[in-house]
């Protein structure tokens, strides 16, 4: 009986290695192929009929958020044979007379894994993307790397080789920097953003088939820099979690006017497997109700900040000291969000009753109007570097993008001494509808966030100067660029129209009360000049309480 069982797992086992030897993908050099990979099944990927002027085959396999595992052999036995992410790849040298070649694809999550793979030939003069590789498993390694937080993106990739022959030996990589070696090779880094709130597995996989080749990549891609070989080959970019982006590498040969790609990859700068924060439930309660109450207030102050000026102090006041603050709390402690973004909003309110107070007590519109202006010149200046004048080198070093920022920032409140009313308006109109905007983004994607988010980003993380903060602008930007605008534009002629004939700022309540007092104490006319003070008042009522009242005796009058 045990023998008989024996027999059947055996046979069992025989079994299951002929349905694996069986689960063969045929790629075609240069066209797509979409691959199904189960979980404990090997996929042997094959391709023949190699052209004999092939000295090497690059294969990619992209999946949306499973890791798949590709390797040389069945049973690799170290890192350098293999190589497991979600967008991994593959380089094969050719031997002189070969003409197929093979790899092996298995699940490396215990989950099914369907995705899109490709082979790509390059002939001898083409570059070798990988091949002066010291710093990953893979001898040769062609594929992206992308480490991101909540701050920045970082791309890393191996430096490329020049091409050579089949069957003959590569070059070496760092024995000599002439024109005939290596360092001769330029690099071109490219950015294809996905759809905007499309978090789908199909718009994935058409994104990557118009990225997978050097010709689809300069047709599609946005070129963001080119690197000598005497640079890092290391970048950071702003993150956008939900966004997705994919990044494209290009290494060409100036010599042969040749050139290759690296495997492109993608990133959501989220986790579709993460049960908090997941890529399809971004947006925390507390941020929504947060932005919520913010969005009603800028829409109130957009139509009818300058007619109740008490409220649009109140309301830039808050702002200003909720911005300020949130840094602070969050450079100095580690609280978790919900509790930083609470103790933001009391702060916030702390900040504006004490704008509104200043005013109430010192009459001063000219400085509570100036400090409306920083505001409005913050956001401004925020704007100009929300644009591609933000992403020039020379704003990489911080001591110059704050300088510049700070001189924007200031140089706007300046129209304000000049035309204080009509400044207020603008800003009303301006900062209040896009408080508007900030609120949409609470519940749906939109770049626009980001001009004041990249700002605080740079307060909060040091490194991050060195990423390029370049965003998409897609349907939903523009929806919303237009929205800002109308709203801007609506609110500033409608205060301007209602407030033509009224006073320029309403006065202070306190100093009213002043005046009117000095008044009452030097007109001997004024009916309330003849009354107590108020503080004699008060004594006196106080006397009466406690003076016992005598009797009154006989109240008429005696008849005689």
């Amino acid at each position: 009986m045990p023998l008989k069982c024996f027999l059947l797992l055996f046979l069992s086992w025989v079994g299951d290695l002929r349905a694996q030897e069986d689960r063969r993908v045929v790629f075609s050099l240069g066209r797509f192929q979409n691959v199904s990979v189960p979980v404990n099944v090997t996929i042997r990927a094959t391709v023949s009929q190699i052209p004999p002027d092939v000295s090497f085959i690059i294969l990619q396999f992209h999946t949306q958020h499973h890791n798949v595992t590709l390797s040389y052999v069945q049973l690799p036995g170290s890192g350098s044979s293999m190589v497991t992410a979600v967008d991994a790849g593959l380089l094969s040298t050719l031997l002189p007379t070969q003409s197929s070649l093979s790899w092996i694809l298995k699940a490396a999550d215990g989950n099914n894994v369907t995705g899109i793979g490709l082979t790509l030939p390059y002939t001898s003069t083409d570059p070798v993307p990988g091949a002066c590789n010291l710093e990953f498993p893979l001898e040769i390694d062609p594929n992206i790397y992308i480490q991101y937080n909540l701050f920045e993106t970082n791309v890393t990739f191996a430096p490329a080789n020049i091409g050579y022959a089949r069957g003959a030996s590569p070059p070496a990589c760092d024995v000599k920097m002439g024109s005939d070696t290596r360092w001769r090779l330029v690099y071109e880094v490219y950015q294809y953003f996905l759809p905007e709130g499309d978090l789908s597995e199909q718009s994935l996989i058409n994104s990557m088939e118009r990225v997978a080749n050097v010709q689809n990549i300069q047709d599609n891609g946005r070129k963001v820099m080119m690197l000598t070989s005497q640079e890092h080959t290391r970048i950071s970019f702003n993150s956008l979690p939900g966004q997705g982006v994919i990044f494209s590498v290009v290494v060409r040969d100036p010599m042969f006017n040749t050139s290759a790609a690296y495997i492109p990859a993608h990133t959501y700068a989220c986790s579709f497997n993460s049960t908090l924060d997941n890529c399809r439930t971004l947006g925390k309660v507390s941020t929504k109700v947060f932005f919520t109450v913010m969005g009603a207030a800028g829409l109130f102050v957009c139509f009818l900040g300058h007619r109740f000026f008490k409220c649009e102090l109140f309301c830039m006041g808050f702002g200003f000291m909720a911005f300020v603050f949130f840094i602070l709390i969050t450079k100095t402690t580690p609280l978790e969000y919900d509790i930083r973004l609470a103790l933001t909003a009391v702060m916030g309110v702390v900040g504006g009753v004490i704008l509104v107070m200043s005013w109430w007590r010192f009459g001063s519109v000219m400085a509570c109007v100036l400090v409306v202006g920083l505001i409005f010149g913050f956001l401004v200046s925020s704007i100009v570097f929300f644009t591609p004048f933000g992403d020039l080198s020379i704003f990489h070093n911080d001591i110059v993008f704050w300088v510049v920022f700070v001189c924007i920032m200031v140089i706007v409140p300046l129209f304000f001494i000049r035309w204080p009313r009509e400044g207020n308006i603008i800003t009303c109109g301006v900062v209040g509808a896009h408080a508007l905007v900030l609120t949409v983004n609470a519940y749906t994607y939109t770049s626009l966030s980001y001009i004041t988010l990249d700002v605080l980003k740079r307060f909060l993380n040091h490194n991050f100067s060195r990423a390029f903060i370049s965003v998409p602008l897609q349907d939903i930007d523009f929806i919303m660029i237009t929205v800002w605008v109308v709203l801007g534009v609506s609110g500033i002629v409608v205060q301007l129209y209602r407030e033509r004939s009224r006073p320029f700022f309403p006065p202070s309540p306190y100093v009213m009360w002043k005046q009117e007092r000095e008044r009452r104490k030097t007109n001997v006319l004024d009916p309330s000049h003849h009354k107590p003070s108020f503080t004699a008042r008060i004594l006196a009522g106080i006397q009466k309480l406690t003076r016992r009242t005598e009797p009154a005796g006989e109240s008429t009058p005696l008849l005689f």
